[in-house]
């Protein structure tokens, strides 16, 4: 028998507990990193100092400052265009003409009217001055008896009905002469005039159209009194239209000069508001110097308005005014659904929860779920630069997210002006925070099994 085979077997239940306390520790070692998860990451951008300009954008349309619709008084047949597109046209200058033919008749024809009513009125003088003789002469026969009373009343009866006839010739002549002169003045409607300087920007008509003005005059021409000024119409939105005011500078650009701007000038804010669709817009009119001619009416103008400007002051982007940490349920205080990153303690910008007190984190946004508070943001993300309340933003120092309280002034869409607050230029400001979780197996896969 050998002595050795005792030792042996002595030793093996030791070395499996050795090897059995190896494989747990292993396993319980392996399953902790297993379920470690990564330290937060964020994405942050510095605190700058700079410009700030608040504007208001509004769209409209480039027009002339007068425009004129040249129509037909007499309805006729087009026989001459002396004017086309774009012709430069002066006061008084003749462009088209209507077939005068008729209208040359119809004074003629009036002409002779007032012939015979002039003939006419001769003949009544005659007759009214015979009529006064035999009238005189009948007064002095009657009282030697020579005439019958009703003989001598019967001439002065026809003295004054001749002086009757007399008046009655008179009116006819001018009821004629006036018939003559609106014949004159239709044919010289046949000759369509400019009433301005300008140029034509609009012809409705051709040679041998006929026009009939017969219930409203038919649009012959459009003209634009000067191209040199213009202005611009431009519907503002009524949240908007309180920034504005007569005489502030403004800028546009059209599609076809995309690389130019072009300035104007704010002449008035009319009162009268356009609705479209429940929404309200006033029109806001810009004037505009056109001295190289590029701007043609109904040109769109993108215009902006700038009603603010700060310079060289602390600003932050408006995405840090916008990201909230994750609360305690996974949840962003904007209505972000992110999971909270592990070890996130109080240090990290979150407050544990005690009784009868609210979460940290949420801060002062956490009531903007109202619907007050839900515009407020809104108006702030859309750059209104409206300052007011205070705001919360997370600064990244020693790796850790801390909160900071500030005061915001106005915003340009992009950044946001800082009034009042702790921060300062340089700090690194928490804009995003990744989930790491999208790019690593989560724990409990299928196929897995966790100890």
């Amino acid at each position: 028998m050998n002595p050795n085979n005792g030792v042996r077997r002595n030793r093996r239940p030791g070395l499996w507990a050795a090897i059995a306390v190896i494989l747990v520790a292993g396993l319980w070692f392996g399953r902790g990193l297993w379920k470690s998860e990564p330290e937060p990451e964020y994405t942050t951008t510095p605190v700058e100092r700079g410009e700030v300009v608040a504007k208001v954008t509004a769209t409209g349309t480039l027009s002339a400052l007068v425009t004129v619709q040249v129509g037909s008084q007499v309805s006729g047949r087009i026989q001459e265009l002396r004017a086309d597109f774009n012709s430069q046209v002066t006061k008084g200058q003749l462009i088209a003409k209507i077939d005068p033919r008729l209208f040359l008749a119809e004074v003629e024809q009036q002409r002779a009217n007032v012939m015979a009513a002039e003939a006419n009125l001769t003949r009544a003088r005659v007759q009214a001055q015979d009529a006064r003789r035999q009238a005189k002469r009948a007064d002095e026969l009657a009282p030697r008896g020579l005439i019958s009373q009703s003989e001598r009343d019967t001439a002065q009866a026809t003295a004054e009905a001749a002086e009757a006839s007399v008046v009655s010739s008179q009116a006819a002549v001018a009821q004629t002469r006036a018939a003559l002169n609106r014949a004159q003045v239709n044919l010289n409607y046949t000759d369509i005039v400019s009433p301005t300087d300008g140029v034509v920007i609009s012809r409705s008509v051709d040679v041998g159209q006929t026009v009939a003005a017969s219930l409203q005059a038919p649009v012959l021409f459009t003209i634009a009194q000067d191209l040199s000024q213009m202005q611009v119409n431009t519907s503002v939105a009524e949240s908007d239209v309180g920034k504005l005011k007569g005489g502030m500078k403004a800028s546009f650009t059209v599609d076809a000069y995309p690389g130019e701007r072009f300035r104007g000038e704010v002449r008035q804010v009319r009162d009268a508001a356009t609705t479209t669709q429940n929404v309200v817009t006033y029109d806001a009119v810009l004037d505009v110097t056109n001295e190289e001619l590029k701007l043609k009416p109904g040109m769109t103008a993108n215009v902006t308005f700038v009603y603010a400007r700060r310079e060289n002051v602390l600003k932050v982007p408006n995405a840090a005014l916008r990201f909230r940490m994750p609360s305690a349920d996974g949840q962003r205080g904007n209505g972000g659904s992110k999971a909270a990153a592990p070890g996130q303690g109080p240090a990290q910008g979150q407050a544990r929860p005690e009784s009868g007190t609210r979460q940290a984190p949420a801060g002062a946004e956490a009531g903007a779920a109202n619907g007050n508070g839900e515009r407020r943001q809104r108006r702030q993300r859309g750059g209104e630069g409206a300052s007011g309340g205070p705001r919360t933003v997370y600064v990244l120092r020693d790796g850790q997210a801390q909160p900071v309280e500030i005061k915001t002034g106005i915003s340009d869409g992009s950044y946001t002006e800082v009034i009042e607050g702790s921060l300062k230029e340089g700090d690194e400001l928490i804009t995003d925070m990744p989930s790491a979780e999208d790019d690593k197996p989560r724990s409990g896969a299928p196929g897995m099994r966790m100890f």
